[in-house]
C-alpha cells in the first residue's frame, strides 16, 4: 500500500512538477491479477483498483495492518465502479454481477472480498474508494439507470456533460462515501468549471476513457495559486479540501469523483469566481 502524508496549502505552493505529482496523482491504478491501493491520510481515504485477469483477486486479512484493525473492513466502506468487462464480486457469502459502468457498495464489516473478471479475454477493471465507517449498511448493485443523472453545460462552453451519481443519500445510505461517474459529451472538454473547493471534504478525480495520445490538464491548487497536472488515462488525482479541482482535456473523457468528509451534501461547494482565479 502506497502512503500519502497532508500536504499544507503553503508547502504545495513550492513544489516542482515532479513534487505535484509525487503528492497528489495516482499513476498505476490497474495491474494484471492485483490490487493497487493509495492510503491518503486526508480523511483516510483509500483508492485503488482491481483488475483480475487469469484468477481472482482477494483482499486479504493482512490488510487490516495498515488500518490498525483485524480485516480491512472491519471500520471501512468501499464503493466500486466498474470500468472494464463484466465482474464478479463475492461479499462474504453475497455474490453481486457488475457489469460495465456499474457500481458496488460494500458496507463495514464485510471480511471476504473476492473479485473474478467473466471473461478474462475482457477483464474487468473495478476502480474502488475505502473510507472509514461506524455504521453498516448493506451491500448493494447501482446500475447506470438506478443512478440519480444530472445534465449541466452547454457546447458554447465546452462543459455538456452528464453526472452520475452512484453513491449518494437519494439512491442509498452510506456513512460518508460519496462516488459518481461524469461523461462529457462530444466536443466538450471542461470538467468543474467554474470551479470551487469544499472545506468539508476532500475530493479524488479518476480520468478514463482517454485515448493514448490524449491528456487532461488537471488544475488544483488554492484559487488564487492554482497549479496542474497533465493527467493520462486511468490515473487519479488527490484533491485536498482547499485545493480546486477541475480540468480540460485534448478531447472528450470521463472521469469518476469520490468524496469523503464531514458531510454528504453535493451541492455543499465553496464556488470562486472565474475574476479569482490566479
Amino acid at each position: 500500500m502506497d502512503i500519502r502524508q497532508p500536504l499544507h496549502s503553503e508547502h504545495a505552493r513550492t513544489l516542482d512538477t515532479e513534487g505535484l505529482r509525487r503528492h497528489f496523482l495516482v499513476e498505476d491504478m490497474f495491474l494484471p491479477d492485483q490490487a493497487t491501493l493509495t492510503y491518503s491520510q486526508i480523511d483516510r481515504i483509500i483508492v485503488g483498483g482491481v483488475m483480475p485477469v487469469t484468477r481472482p483477486v482477494t483482499f486479504a486479512p493482512e490488510l487490516g495492518k495498515h488500518t490498525g484493525t483485524d480485516f480491512f473492513l472491519q471500520r471501512r466502506e468501499l464503493g466500486l465502479i466498474n470500468i472494464g468487462g463484466a465482474a464478479r464480486v463475492l461479499v462474504d457469502d453475497q455474490q453481486f454481477d457488475v457489469g460495465p459502468r456499474e457500481a458496488l457498495y460494500i458496507g463495514q464489516g464485510a471480511r471476504i472480498l473476492e473479485f473474478k473478471s467473466v471473461d478474462s479475454s475482457q477483464p474487468a477493471k473495478l476502480y474502488f474508494n475505502c473510507a472509514p465507517a461506524h455504521t453498516a449498511y448493506p451491500h448493494r448493485k447501482v446500475t447506470l439507470a438506478e443512478a440519480s443523472p444530472e445534465t449541466l453545460g452547454s457546447p458554447e462552453t465546452s462543459n455538456r456533460r452528464t453526472i452520475y451519481k452512484f453513491l449518494v443519500p437519494d439512491v442509498l445510505p452510506t456513512c460518508q462515501l460519496l462516488m459518481g461517474m461524469t461523461q462529457l459529451e462530444p466536443g466538450s472538454l471542461w470538467n468543474t468549471m467554474p470551479t470551487h473547493t469544499h472545506d468539508r471534504r476532500m475530493e479524488v478525480y479518476f480520468y478514463f476513457d482517454m485515448t493514448e495520445n490524449a491528456v487532461v490538464f488537471h488544475m488544483l491548487g488554492e484559487p488564487t495559486q492554482t497549479r496542474h497536472l497533465v493527467v493520462r488515462n486511468e490515473q487519479a488525482v488527490i484533491s485536498p479540501s482547499w485545493s480546486i479541482h477541475s480540468g480540460v482535456g485534448t478531447q472528450a473523457y470521463t472521469f469518476i469523483w469520490g468524496m469523503v468528509g464531514e458531510n454528504q451534501v453535493f451541492k455543499d461547494m465553496d464556488h470562486v469566481p472565474m475574476t479569482a482565479l490566479r
